[in-house]
């Protein structure tokens, strides 16, 4: 993709050996709901505007970051931008209270189905091109995981899988189920 008002072209990369294809540099999304200070939405929304204006097509976000408020930004900016012209990455992994508050982490099967199906209605879409587990827990097995990952690769709901923070035998451990496309 082009930049339409530089006229360079970003240079696309392999992430992973599965064929997932982004833009050199992706755009981290946390900042524009969470972390940093106030949010602004209209300016948020000119800046993914503008990254793919630049060519930029690899914007991630979390459920976490908000908690869930990115996600929805980031869905109303598909909804101007077109769902084809950007790889979204996401993340899961935590639970959350009344308030919205990180409680712990849960990475079952049973929740991430739950949690899948709360980012793809936030982010208007119907599938994920990367789905990262945010933090490994300790108290499910990284096959148990990974198997529900994989459910969600042959669904149609996920296109590849990623892994944050996990150490050399959890990974061998987790692409022995499935391949991870992303640390």
């Amino acid at each position: 993709m082009s930049g339409t008002q530089t006229g360079k072209t970003i240079e696309r990369r392999k992430l992973g050996n599965q064929g997932l294809e982004v833009s050199a540099i992706g755009l981290g999304c946390m900042g524009m709901s969470w972390a940093y200070g106030p949010a602004d939405d209209q300016e948020s929304l000119r800046t993914l505007k503008r990254s793919l204006e630049l060519g930029i097509n690899f914007w991630d976000t979390a459920e976490i970051y908000g908690p869930f408020k990115n996600e929805e930004l980031l869905g109303k900016a598909l909804r101007e931008t077109g769902r084809d012209k950007v790889i979204i990455a996401t993340k899961f992994a935590w639970e959350f209270g009344p308030k919205g508050e990180r409680t712990n982490l849960n990475s079952t099967p049973a929740h991430i189905k739950k949690t899948i199906e709360g980012s793809l209605t936030r982010l208007g879409t119907d599938y994920i091109d990367l789905y990262y587990q945010h933090r490994v827990d300790p108290n499910t097995p990284i096959e148990d995981t990974m198997g529900a990952l994989a459910d969600l690769v042959q669904a149609g709901k996920i296109r590849y899988v990623g892994l944050s923070e996990a150490g050399p035998e959890t990974l061998r451990r987790a692409h022995s189920v499935h391949p991870v496309s992303a640390l």
